[in-house]
């Protein structure tokens, strides 16, 4: 049970005994009562709009009380891959040094930010991963990422034989859950977090073999 549904209950089952009610509404009676509670909690500040509480399918299915099912999990992945965009020109890689600052920046969204433009965002990677083996503070909710290209037979990424690698990183960054239904990934191009060129750096961080990540 979420904690809204357990507080909703909480004051229905109060209000309940107060009022020798017969029964308490039903759990989507609930949910519907509890998200507008929780609605009506949170207001516009900054660049931080209510708006961020509207969840698509895979959040709503990814933040119940129950893991989606199988066809609904496959859902969400299809929808997901679907809306991946290609870079222009099929240029995927960019400039791993500026990839390194974006890995190390975890600023961006937050109601006290200026701007929402992605120019003002990090991808704050080491929050989740292992990237550098000269790093010592980094996450590990997400898999190490050091020697990312190299481990997977990544001479030069301009080679056909790279593609598929080179293609599902992109489309990895691009939006996570088209691989994992409820990855704890930030979406970073289907949500706007990282611009093209952005993600173009990142993906020099983990594929150019001059990148010391593959050192």
């Amino acid at each position: 049970m979420t904690m809204h549904r357990r507080l909703a209950w909480t004051t229905l089952a109060v209000a309940a005994t107060l009022t020798s009610c017969a029964g308490l509404p039903s759990p989507a009676e609930l949910d519907a009562q509890a998200t507008a509670v929780v609605k009506a909690s949170f207001r516009d500040q900054g660049i931080a709009k209510v708006d961020r509480l509207n969840q698509d399918l895979g959040q709503k299915a990814c933040s119940s009380d129950k893991p989606p099912g199988a066809d609904v999990a496959k859902q969400i992945e299809a929808a997901s891959l679907a809306s991946v965009k290609p870079p222009a020109g099929g240029q995927y890689l960019g400039d791993w040094r500026e990839g390194e600052k974006l890995a190390q920046n975890g600023r961006g969204m937050t109601w006290t930010d200026a701007s929402a433009d992605p120019k003002s965002n990090g991808a704050n990677c080491y929050n989740c991963h292992q990237i550098d083996q000269k790093e010592i503070a980094y996450g590990t909710i997400g898999p190490s990422l050091w020697n990312y290209g190299k481990v997977r037979g990544v001479k030069d990424p301009a080679d056909p034989a790279s593609a598929p690698i080179v293609q599902y990183t992109w489309a990895k960054l691009w939006n996570s859950k088209a691989f994992a239904a409820c990855s704890n990934m930030p979406r970073f191009g289907h949500m706007g977090l990282l611009n093209e060129q952005q993600l173009r750096d990142v993906m020099a961080l983990l594929l150019d073999p001059k990148s010391p990540v593959n050192q």
